[in-house]
């Protein structure tokens, strides 16, 4: 569906003028529904005023937040880390002081000059006060809860009050209007049913690591752990935690903050009008979570222990990879495909190409129905990512054989490591491989069986029976991953990259409202 209509939510921000305006305006610029520089002008005013509010709202956050060291005790002892930390605890408390006195003098400043329309740099300025509000209480160990919390929650509700409610200062002045469905793809990547999932795990991976960022930092003395007991505390507090020089769970709870708040960024048509937004998105996602999960994963290896609250954060981060490679190939193709028509790389990579090439989805389900139609609007959050009960069957494995040294008694010894890493590694590649388009890294865990059941042959300490079992637990893996499973959708050019042979791709007619395969 069209930016204007897609699920009540396409109509906030930078999109509600832009779709009201497309079609609507005479003397555009060549009749096909662009409109010309004093049409968006015009656009851009009437929008200023219907998001005013927003600007009012920082400003006010900036008096807020110059008051607030005062008003939270930020002046008082600080916390006690129980590490070593490159700043005396005044340092800490007096730059906390000085962090929220001068970001609140930002706001309020930037946040009047941004009252009047077409000052982008005045409203980037304020959401670079918020991202630094978020960062600040991890960089100057922020010296108690109070400041840690303030600072946070108000630096999350700026950027969400400059770019996101608002939408992209000034998009309005260059956005391309057109269809919101990628070329020869079945489903559109972007819409708000498919950002659903993401906005959501995000802001469970943000409670989690704000918890695991409270323990670090000082501001609870006990760290609940149902299945590990001290585990817990013994990672947290591991020469591997203290080798940052910041709170790394703290830094996991600054990463998840963009992770939910650009979830809302940009319309459902934001593959092709804003792909640097989907490349730092997808940055922020695919390698950064990975490497976050193989962190963790290594936590038995490295420090002997396992921390219930760390692999609950893991947990969350893993779908959201495979749910948001999609998007980031459809933008990946669109700009390719400008780019060898003639636009210049930067200029499509920041404001977007021509979008004459895009259909209109009228598949995805209108996200407002959620209530009356949860099923299907669940269903479509995770079109891209197929149930294989050839990779299920590899999970359960992969689970199994991380458990399997606490069953047979052989903890602490390079069997275990292997077993530990291997089914982590297992599952990790198991569940990001049900991702359509990635469904190719499923052959990573041909490599990751072999090892798994060659490995432990090797080295002592474990029995024979629990050997056999790797064994056969590794052969499992190698046989059940050679099976492609099933590709519901269509990709466009992509297709030929999910298999090498093409009869197993789905020809995009197979479901409504897509556009026929071009070559």
């Amino acid at each position: 569906m069209s930016d204007d209509n897609h699920g009540g939510m396409g109509e906030r921000g930078v999109s509600r003028p832009m779709a009201h305006g497309s079609g609507d305006h005479d003397g555009g610029d060549g009749g096909d529904g662009s409109m010309s520089p004093g049409q968006r002008e015009k656009m851009l005013h009437m929008h200023h005023k219907k998001t005013l509010w927003c600007y009012w709202t920082v400003i006010l956050l900036g008096l807020w937040t110059m008051s607030a060291p005062f008003t939270f005790g930020y002046l008082g002892e600080a916390a006690d880390l129980g590490r070593e930390v490159w700043m005396s605890d005044n340092v800490r408390i007096w730059g906390m002081v000085a962090s929220e006195i001068i970001s609140g003098l930002v706001l309020v400043v930037f946040g009047w000059r941004s009252l009047k329309p077409g000052r982008p740099i005045s409203q980037w300025i304020c959401c670079f006060a918020g991202i630094w509000l978020s960062a600040a209480p991890l960089l100057l160990w922020s010296p108690n809860a109070a400041a840690y919390l303030n600072a946070t929650v108000v630096g999350a509700l700026v950027i969400a009050l400059t770019i996101l409610i608002p939408g992209m200062p000034n998009m309005i002045m260059y956005m391309k209007m057109g269809g919101d469905l990628p070329k020869g793809w079945s489903y559109n990547p972007s819409s708000w049913a498919q950002r659903s999932v993401m906005i959501g795990l995000g802001f469970l991976g943000w409670l989690v690591s704000r918890y695991l960022g409270a323990f670090q930092l000082g501001y609870i003395d006990h760290m609940w752990d149902p299945f590990f007991g001290e585990g817990s505390r013994k990672v947290l507090m591991s020469n591997m935690s203290h080798m940052w020089p910041i709170s790394d769970a703290g830094l996991g709870a600054f990463s998840y903050t963009f992770e939910f708040l650009m979830g809302w960024m940009g319309a459902p048509s934001r593959w092709r009008t804003m792909p640097w937004m989907v490349t730092f998105f997808g940055i922020l996602v695919i390698p950064l979570g990975l490497t976050h999960i193989l962190l963790v994963i290594s936590q038995p290896v490295i420090v002997g222990y396992w921390c219930t609250m760390c692999l609950l954060a893991a947990a969350i981060m893993l779908p959201m990879i495979p749910l948001e490679v999609d998007e980031v190939i459809a933008m990946g193709q669109h700009v390719k495909r400008r780019v060898d028509a003639g636009e210049p790389f930067w200029r499509v990579f920041w404001k977007g190409g021509d979008a004459s090439e895009a259909g209109q989805d009228e598949r995805s389900p209108e996200f407002i129905e959620f209530h009356d139609r949860p099923l299907e609007v669940t269903k479509a959050a995770f079109w891209g990512m197929s149930w294989s009960w050839w990779l299920a069957a590899c999970t359960a494995i992969g689970i199994w054989l991380m458990f399997a040294p606490t069953v047979f008694g052989f903890e602490k010894t390079i069997p275990a490591d292997i077993h530990h890493l291997g089914g982590a590694l297992i599952v990790t590649t198991s569940v990001i491989s049900m991702g359509e388009v990635i469904r190719r890294g499923r052959y990573v865990n041909l490599l990751l069986g072999l090892i798994v059941g060659v490995g432990p042959w090797l080295f002592s300490g474990i029995g024979v029976t629990a050997s056999i079992l790797a064994s056969v637990a590794g052969a499992l893996v190698i046989g059940l991953s050679l099976p492609l499973g099933p590709i519901r959708e269509s990709y466009g050019s992509w297709n030929k990259r999910i298999s090498n042979d093409p009869t197993d791709t789905p020809s995009p007619s197979r479901h409504a409202g897509a556009e026929p395969q071009h070559a």
